[in-house]
């Protein structure tokens, strides 16, 4: 795996995940909870208070492995979300999937269709991925608008497939390969109708 570099557009950029960002993400949170509670995983049975040092060194050690990133979101220098590969897999598959988050007062920025491109765009270009894949529950209408606006392809619904706000919740499934890129997906971003 290739150092993971800072990556900017404008006034948006995506930068490594750092323990020293603890403070922040407790923070934010902690403060957006409910504007978080209904996209984010949670385990069945198990309530879990909020803890960004624990979340920081899962993700980190997922690095370490090889087998994930982790990104802060930036806007104009300051913090406003997370951005996160998991799942990423070398040699005959060759893919990763994609989550991210924006805190509320961030949001209608269009600053997570520009970080989810420049990351699909480093996936491709600096760790060789073949394919990169986004779930998303068919209720969450702002993360439609960023696979919409990047112009992913659908393949179709993960029914039940991941435990998020008290229940197994169903996910459509987003995705692009190298080879439907075609160039750089700021470029893409940049060319869809409406931006």
């Amino acid at each position: 795996m290739s150092e993971i570099a800072s990556l900017s557009y404008d006034a948006v950029a995506i930068r490594p995940l750092r323990r020293r960002d603890a403070r922040w993400l407790q923070r934010t949170l902690l403060r957006d909870r409910k504007w978080l509670a209904p996209w984010e995983a949670t385990l069945p049975g198990v309530t879990l208070p909020v803890d960004a040092r624990g979340l920081i060194s899962a993700l980190l050690s997922q690095q370490r492995k090889g087998t994930g990133l982790a990104f802060v979101i930036t806007y104009e220098g300051r913090p406003v979300g997370q951005l996160n590969v998991a799942n990423i897999l070398r040699g005959s598959v060759s893919s990763a999937t994609i989550g991210y988050w924006i805190a509320s007062e961030a949001a209608g920025k269009s600053i997570t269709p520009i970080a989810v491109a420049l990351c699909i765009d480093y996936l491709f270009d600096n760790e060789h991925l073949h394919r990169v894949e986004i779930d998303i529950r068919p209720e969450n209408q702002a993360s439609l608008r960023v696979v919409q606006k990047l112009d992913l392809r659908q393949e179709g619904l993960k029914e039940r497939f991941i435990h998020i706000d008290g229940a197994w919740r169903d996910h459509l499934v987003f995705a692009i390969t190298r080879e439907e890129r075609n160039h750089s997906m700021l470029g893409r971003l940049q060319n869809t109708p409406g931006q």
